[in-house]
């Protein structure tokens, strides 16, 4: 079994144990990457969500993951430091994202991440209806009631975790 195939398989165990109702939107792995996918496939950029995994500078390593709205920037430099606790934290590049969770960069989801990973979703999420998210891979995206994130153990909501990008 490919290192792929394992990623998903993690991201559909935890839709089932966390009984996640979902819908599969299956793509073309060409239009992964958010935008491209908003614009091929029609949907609003502010209903889909990247999730970013962040990692901390200096010190033992620490990882968090953040959900935002593909419309806004994660506030990474006070928010989420607040919230690792550190100083410095940045973007993990593609090689560790795929290392912690076993997923590529356009595919990267809430669901299946490690267990003691805190997941950061910003508190604007919840006024949405819908949010597409990765789904563990490029060739498909998940649709989802945003009430099911709360379904997942260690997800927070926070507010100010991200604002709107100026145009």
């Amino acid at each position: 079994m490919s290192d792929q195939n394992e990623g998903n398989q993690q991201v559909l165990s935890a839709l089932s144990n966390y009984k996640i109702n979902y819908e599969i939107v299956v793509i073309d792995p060409e239009y992964a990457d958010t935008a491209e996918f908003c614009d091929k496939y029609g949907y609003d950029l502010q209903n889909s969500g990247n999730t970013i995994i962040v990692a901390s500078k200096r010190g033992p390593k620490k990882y968090v993951a953040c959900l935002v709205q593909a419309n806004s920037r994660l506030d990474v430099n006070k928010a989420v430091t607040k919230l690792m606790d550190v100083k410095r934290a940045s973007f993990a590049s593609a090689e560790e994202t795929k290392e912690i969770t076993g997923m590529l960069i356009g595919g990267v989801t809430p669901f299946g991440l490690p267990d003691d990973m805190p997941i950061y979703v910003d508190e604007n999420i919840k006024g949405l209806d819908f949010i597409i998210l990765g789904s563990g891979d490029r060739s498909s995206k998940f649709k989802l009631a945003v009430c099911e994130l709360s379904k997942i153990p260690n997800v927070e909501f926070i507010s100010g975790l991200s604002a709107v990008k100026q145009s």
